[in-house]
């Protein structure tokens, strides 16, 4: 299965204008709890790029060329409920392309949709998450998407942890991940602005290696 990635620079770019709005926090001595009970050193909130403008609208640029260059017949957009949700209509609007969304579980009444929008069996769609980290919410806003008959091309994302377990869970999968930036991108530009200290980075990199023990 074809992998693709951010380039260097734009990788950078967008972990910088992250830690400049505090959209990424870095803390190694208090670290976040996450809701799975892992110890984290890191906190990834990108829906505060939806509150600036230009940062707002290169992400939308980045992530809609990067679907028109690797899946130029995409035939409608997803966004992945629910901070998947504005970036995905975001890049559908800029694609002109259908867009709906997926919940994590079925609307408890109405008509109990999981996937709200147009459903059109064998459209060709492109899916949109905001962070990936291990996968499980992703693939499965993905696989819901197959059993309602759509062909899931890919996946799209703003920043990706980059787990081992999660390049295992997508390719086994079948589902193709493009990030814009990543965590290798993000450390580099941390140190690069002294943001962080050599001995920190040392920490944030085991974190990486086994985020499940770690701390």
């Amino acid at each position: 299965m074809a992998k693709s990635k951010a380039t260097k620079t734009l990788g950078a770019e967008i972990a910088s204008k992250l830690l400049d709005i505090e959209a990424i926090r870095l803390d190694v001595e208090d670290p976040f709890i996450w809701s799975s009970g892992w110890k984290s050193p890191i906190y990834c909130d990108n829906r505060l790029a939806l509150s600036y403008p230009k940062i707002r609208a290169l992400i939308k640029t980045e992530l809609a060329k990067a679907i028109k260059s690797q899946y130029t017949n995409v035939e409608a957009i997803a966004g992945v409920a629910t901070a998947g949700i504005p970036q995905g209509a975001l890049v559908a609007d800029e694609l002109g392309l259908p867009f709906l969304y997926v919940r994590s579980k079925p609307k408890g009444h109405g008509m109990e949709n999981m996937i709200e929008g147009k459903i059109t069996p064998c459209q060709r769609v492109v899916i949109i998450e905001d962070l990936v980290s291990t996968g499980g919410s992703s693939l499965k806003a993905a696989e819901a998407l197959k059993n309602a008959g759509f062909e899931v091309m890919g996946m799209a994302a703003i920043f990706t942890y980059g787990f081992d377990l999660a390049q295992e869970n997508f390719e086994k999968a079948g589902i193709p991940l493009f990030s814009l930036s990543n965590y290798n991108y993000l450390l580099e530009e941390a140190l690069h602005r002294q943001s962080i200290a050599q001995d920190q980075l040392k920490k944030l990199q085991q974190w990486r290696e086994d985020p499940a023990n770690w701390g």
